[in-house]
């Protein structure tokens, strides 16, 4: 899994796979969305049946072999390429307010209109976040810990004493930014990614990440794990084979 995130139309969690975007039920159900198997990598909810992506061709499917920034209003069940088709293979991407951050090739992308993209430079990253109510203020995800830019990525500053972070997200609410450590320790900032408390721990390293005010869900080890204290505590919502 590349991406989790709940959908406000029906509060259900959906995840972005390599063999399509799934519905992930409150009983560990798998729903494939449209039977589409195409393979997602960066994805995101930017609002009710509302999704951006990115990632490659399906097998059978035809198109370049990067997608570019792809966008789906219908929750998931058709897609409607938006730009960089064939140039782009974003791995990381999230949006505020209409503002697009996606990370592709080594390189910062920044979007406000889906179509033109300012590029930011260079940067080694895992992962990135934008807060919901100040777009932008960005945190990314790197070697040597997480980093703020509180100027859309023109600028982008270690944050001292921070933990180790690989994965990262906002809540919709921007009430917290949840972070997931490689060792699967979860840490959460509630003044915009400044300082942070460590909360509870998954088990193995993470896969995707996605917050929900205070539901964080974790995929990990072909599981998702959930929690409903903020990521204190965790239990299992699909565990595959």
């Amino acid at each position: 899994m590349h991406g989790l995130a709940v959908d406000p139309a029906d509060g259900e969690l959906y995840a972005g796979t390599h063999h399509g975007v799934v519905r992930v039920a409150e009983d560990g159900r798998l729903t494939r969305i449209a039977d589409r198997v195409q393979d997602f990598m960066g994805f995101t909810v930017v609002g009710p049946e509302h999704y951006l992506a990115s990632g490659h061709p399906g097998e059978g499917q035809s198109g370049p072999a990067n997608l570019g920034l792809i966008e789906s209003t219908d929750g998931g069940a058709t897609w409607e390429t938006m730009s960089l088709a064939g140039a782009a293979d974003f791995h990381a991407l999230d949006a505020a307010q209409g503002v697009i951050y996606g990370y592709s090739g080594g390189r910062l992308l920044v979007s406000d209109d889906k179509t033109d993209w300012t590029d930011r430079g260079t940067m080694n990253i895992a992962d990135l976040a934008v807060d919901p109510s100040r777009p932008q203020r960005l945190v990314v995800t790197t070697e040597d810990g997480p980093a703020l830019s509180e100027d859309g990525g023109r600028s982008v500053a270690p944050i001292p004493q921070a933990p180790l972070l690989q994965l990262i997200a906002w809540s919709p609410d921007a009430s917290a930014v949840v972070g997931v450590a490689p060792d699967g320790a979860v840490h959460a900032s509630t003044d915009g990614g400044r300082t942070w408390q460590e909360k509870g721990r998954v088990d193995g390293a993470p896969e995707a990440l996605g917050v929900n005010g205070d539901d964080v869900y974790v995929a990990v080890g072909g599981a998702v794990v959930a929690s409903a204290d903020g990521g204190t505590t965790f239990r299992d919502l699909y565990r595959g084979d």
